[in-house]
């Protein structure tokens, strides 16, 4: 049996002027995704908002709970999913994180293409991305098969569609705290093989 490693997906809403029009739009319950490489969640990163206090300011982030963005609005919803990857894709996405973090300079908020979900048109534009369009990036780059799949016009909660998900915890980001233990359920789903994102 390969050896398996998990990743995070995290779906926040922070109840700014900007995340209440996303999801004006959206109609979903979340307006924002980042990826976490830990489940603490010490290692999450997207695209959002450079400083707590200028949403137009944006581009790649470290985000933190307890730190930034995060940490100013304090009600910020969550659901946290994990799923399982081979060591290898595991490796992979944290090369493209880490490659995005190295760069950071170079990438900008793709404001003109999350404005563009409202009239359903997907408009991609060089070193720009949106959250969604950044997390869809590093898992198809990361050879998750079951990525190839989600919606090209990709919004946060598309990622809910993808197989093999376990929701984490769902609350205020605040009061997240990691599971300190492999639950014996998850052990028994991933040696029958209904965990495993095969290539």
């Amino acid at each position: 049996m390969r050896k398996m490693k998990k990743l995070y997906l995290i779906l926040t809403h922070t109840g700014t002027a900007l995340s209440t029009i996303i999801k004006y739009y959206t109609k979903d319950e979340f307006s924002h995704v980042s990826i976490a490489l830990d489940s603490d969640l010490k290692e999450m990163y997207s695209f959002g908002r450079l400083h707590p206090y200028n949403p137009f300011w944006g581009s790649f982030v470290h985000e933190e709970i307890n730190k930034g963005t995060f940490k100013r609005f304090k009600k910020t919803k969550t659901e946290v999913y994990s799923f399982f990857v081979t060591d290898e894709q595991y490796d992979k996405a944290k090369k493209i994180i880490t490659y995005f973090n190295e760069n950071k300079r170079k990438y900008r908020f793709n404001f003109i293409g999350l404005a563009c979900i409202s009239i359903h048109k997907k408009v991609k534009r060089k070193n720009k991305f949106y959250c969604a369009e950044f997390v869809k990036h590093v898992l198809k780059s990361s050879g998750i098969s079951e990525a190839n799949h989600l919606p090209v016009l990709i919004k946060p909660e598309d990622f809910k569609q993808l197989p093999g998900l376990r929701l984490e915890y769902e609350g205020l980001l605040r009061k997240y705290k990691k599971k300190k233990y492999l639950k014996l359920e998850d052990v028994h789903e991933l040696i029958q093989g209904k965990k495993i994102s095969y290539v």
